[in-house]
């Protein structure tokens, strides 16, 4: 279930920090040789800054602390052809860490807590990993988790 480059999806995702639970997408980013996960939660919530013109791709802003990774609308992003119904935003800032045995325990049927939306195209999940080791706003020990990921 949390292998990397895969996007689940959750019905509905309980958030660490209490928040509403809701339904949400989940990428996998670095799966810690079983024992954790590194996640991002994507959203539709564009918090790019307005003077920049990014429609996919890298947005890298240090002097502001920014990143996001963009994903356009209809781009396909899975290996089985699934794209976004919306443009989807990917933060540095936002990436997390999880226990598998905890998330295996809060969701223990595929099909009724999560279904396995697909798998990222393999460009475009490097292209995404490529963007949060070299952002000023993600975690060091994120960045240095991935560099490991690239030397297995």
């Amino acid at each position: 279930m949390f292998e990397e480059s895969y996007i689940i999806y959750f019905t509905p995702f309980f958030f660490k920090n209490g928040n509403t639970s809701k339904n949400k997408y989940f990428v996998v980013l670095k799966n810690n040789q079983g024992k954790g996960i590194i996640a991002s939660l994507p959203t539709r919530k564009d918090f790019v800054p307005t003077n920049v013109a990014t429609e996919f791709g890298c947005v890298e802003i240090p002097e502001a602390n920014f990143n996001c990774f963009v994903i356009s609308q209809n781009i396909e992003v899975t290996e089985c052809g699934k794209s976004f119904d919306f443009p989807t935003f990917l933060y540095g800032h936002l990436i997390d860490e999880y226990n598998i045995q905890k998330m295996q325990e809060i969701y223990p049927n595929q099909g009724t807590d999560y279904v396995v939306w697909g798998k990222m195209k393999a460009d475009l999940f490097n292209n995404l990993i490529d963007c949060l080791k070299k952002s000023k706003s993600v975690k060091n020990k994120f960045k240095k988790m991935f560099e490991i990921n690239r030397k297995n």
